[in-house]
């Protein structure tokens, strides 16, 4: 890995950031509302008070330089301003107890859809035309097409209110107390269930789909040709030689996929009520929460940024072409 690619990449990645910071300051000024109208009906609430509040928000002052240099300053410190619904506590804290449940939640989701979702598309790529690429790639496909919420009612129907296996909704059993860890992490696994067979399912159709896409076109390569030339089985072929290349293009929906994490699948969190990022961003654009909002974006969105350069240095080791 040469250091001009690194810092290239480097350099590309800083920048983008950059401007995600200056289009989160823009694009929640334009939006309506503000702090001085959080609760416009309440009719005990004064033009002074309101104009206190825009002072003490730092939105009486020009909305360029003085604004924009403010927000950038403290942005870079790591200061993202206070919450309007959750009683003025710090956005870095809200966010905070809400980043580990969607962590949870989507990295597992993620993690058993990458295996599951590669597999299946290496295998049905392998076996193109036959009986386990058509049954593999049609139920690929209806799982892509299908929103998370599609498939998780179903999923509550038949296994929580059906059966009863599993509870319908939340992280954990409301007011329970537990004898040690294992009821405590008993109690988690039984809500985490349906949430993460919901989003997991709706992962796997896109990485099966790419991958049989890649596999199939990997098919026709001299090297497989020669390979079986050789007489090698095709379960080594598949491994040794077919999957590795293949990888390449799946690298990139892996990394997009890892970036939208920490965003959380937020029709999923709804259905399930699931104390994660998706619900809160929900809660905060129902209550204007502009600052929790501007938090939210910008988590997501230098995120995505990360994930994608890390693509781009895995994609220079695995191929040095990239480089050039």
């Amino acid at each position: 890995m040469s250091a001009r690619y690194l810092a290239r990449q480097s350099a590309q990645a800083i920048f983008t950031i950059f401007m995600i910071v200056l289009l989160n300051f823009v694009l929640f000024r334009m939006m309506p509302g503000s702090p001085d109208r959080v609760n416009p009906r309440n009719p005990n609430v004064t033009i002074e008070q309101r104009q206190a509040a825009l002072a003490r928000w730092g939105l009486d002052k020009p909305l360029i330089p003085d604004q924009l240099v403010a927000f950038v300053s403290s942005t870079l410190q790591g200061d993202l301003g206070y919450s309007m619904k959750f009683q003025g506590q710090p956005v870095t804290q809200v966010i905070g107890d809400r980043f580990g449940p969607t962590i949870l939640l989507i990295g597992l989701a993620e993690l058993i859809a990458i295996f599951l979702g590669l597999g299946l598309g290496a295998w049905t790529g392998w076996r193109r035309g036959g009986l386990a690429d058509r049954i593999g790639n049609g139920l690929s496909l209806i799982l892509y097409s299908m929103p998370y919420f599609v498939i998780g009612m179903p999923l509550i129907i038949i296994f929580a209110a059906g059966l009863g296996w599993f509870p319908t909704s939340g992280m954990l059993t409301p007011g329970a107390t537990y004898a040690g860890p294992a009821d405590f992490l008993g109690d988690l696994l039984s809500h985490l269930a349906l949430p993460l067979a919901t989003i997991s399912l709706g992962l796997i159709g896109g990485y099966s789909i790419l991958m049989r896409s890649s596999i199939t076109e990997t098919r026709a390569e001299d090297y497989i040709a020669t390979a079986r030339a050789k007489g090698l089985p095709d379960g080594k072929i598949l491994r040794s030689h077919a999957i590795p290349n293949a990888l390449l293009p799946a690298v990139t929906l892996v990394a997009i996929n890892l970036g939208y994490v920490v965003g959380g699948a937020i029709t999923a969190e709804i259905v399930f009520n699931w104390p994660g990022l998706g619900t809160l961003t929900v809660d905060a654009l129902n209550s204007r929460d502009y600052p929790v909002l501007q938090g939210i974006f910008l988590l997501l969105g230098v995120s995505v940024v990360l994930a994608n350069f890390v693509a781009d240095i895995v994609y220079g080791y695995l191929d040095p072409r990239v480089r050039q």
